[in-house]
């Protein structure tokens, strides 16, 4: 059979009368601590297993009980712990002055003995009841914390499974995804120094940024396969029915879009970037034209990535190119193709690049 173990009160008085009145009427349904000063309290306060309630006395040499409250509840130790004062003090302003540092109660001397105990018993109960909650919430913070992780996964998981679905038609890209995400996440990292865009790329912002990357091309899967596997370069009419998968991409992402309730952001990302990652900075680019700062920058961020990627990786028509070489066409599009802060943003950033394609370079690539 289990012992229900007693809650702890400490007693703190510097009168060894009022000590032993304190404890002879408490003793038998708690476990008691005294204490003959304020600094001894403060140690025993601190100390294992924490007193469940505080009795203090006012009046005491050295240090009194308004600074042992004070003290008490500027330790994130024993903050917590209820204390009632106990005190010959009778005067309003004393009792106010207590409760105003942080005393749950206030009682007066000579005790009553029915008073004590009924006070420390409703004190005990709200301090129990007020553990329950925060233990209540600290579990349903977890729940919800746990919930909002797996809804992330999840989230991570149906992109990839989706930009993965676009890659199995285009065997030759390989790992583009996980490096123009990469690329993605340290461009826009990079902007984070960079006017007007410091308040712009926060943390959340970059996260939602790079998460989307990968559906850049999702409209691919609308692509005939004697256009999207041929070998050599695309006719005049071919292209033109390539350059259809931007918008494919964009409007297959809409159309999830509307069937829910709660807009998503990073949607909102992944449909401008799946739309305008091919638009050019000078406006030669599609589907649409858009020049400078009309491009979404989501968008003209991927477009230098994508660029990247397709110039240092191998495809059935090419080889890889080195950085060196990827890192000069870059610079010749410097404000015709690009971004031109962004090509700053790439030349400082460009060990980093290299280090991505290394990381997940295709096997027999030849990525540089």
């Amino acid at each position: 059979m289990l012992t229900e173990t007693k809650e702890t009160i400490l007693i703190v008085d510097d009168v060894a009368e009022n000590l032993h009145i304190l404890s002879e009427l408490l003793m038998p349904s708690y476990r008691v601590l005294v204490a003959t000063s304020g600094l001894s309290a403060l140690r025993i306060a601190e100390a294992a297993p924490k007193p469940d309630l505080i009795l203090l006395d006012v009046m005491m040499p050295e240090v009194d009980g308004y600074t042992v409250l004070s003290q008490i509840k500027q330790n994130p130790a024993t903050q917590d712990i209820p204390v009632i004062f106990v005190t010959a003090l009778s005067e309003s302003d004393d009792e106010e002055k207590g409760l105003r540092l942080g005393a749950v109660d206030y009682i007066a001397k000579p005790i009553k003995p029915a008073v004590v105990l009924a006070r420390v018993r409703t004190q005990l109960d709200v301090k129990r009841a007020r553990e329950w909650l925060k233990s209540e919430n600290d579990l349903l913070e977890a729940e919800v914390a746990k919930r909002m992780a797996e809804n992330d996964l999840t989230q991570q998981v149906s992109i990839r499974a989706l930009a993965h679905l676009a890659e199995i038609r285009d065997p030759e890209t390989g790992n583009h995804i996980r490096r123009t995400q990469s690329y993605v996440h340290c461009l826009a990292s990079g902007l984070k120094e960079r006017s007007p865009y410091e308040e712009l790329m926060t943390d959340r912002y970059i996260d939602l940024l790079a998460r989307s990357a990968p559906l850049h091309d999702i409209g691919k899967v609308g692509i005939p396969d004697y256009i999207l596997l041929k070998p050599g370069k695309l006719t005049e009419e071919e292209f033109t029915i390539m350059k259809t998968h931007a918008k494919l991409g964009s409007d297959a992402i809409q159309k999830a879009e509307d069937e829910v309730s709660t807009p998503l952001p990073f949607l909102l990302f992944a449909k401008e970037i799946a739309h305008w990652h091919h638009e050019k900075w000078d406006g030669s680019g599609y589907p649409d034209g858009l020049a400078g700062e009309a491009i979404p920058l989501s968008a003209r961020i991927m477009a230098l990535a994508d660029v990247y990627d397709a110039l240092t990786s191998v495809r059935p028509y090419k080889v890889a190119m080195s950085s060196e070489a990827a890192r000069d066409i870059i610079v010749a599009g410097k404000a015709k193709h690009f971004d031109p802060t962004l090509v700053e943003v790439f030349l400082e950033n460009l060990d980093e690049f290299v280090a991505i394609g290394n990381r997940f370079a295709d096997v027999d690539s030849g990525t540089a």
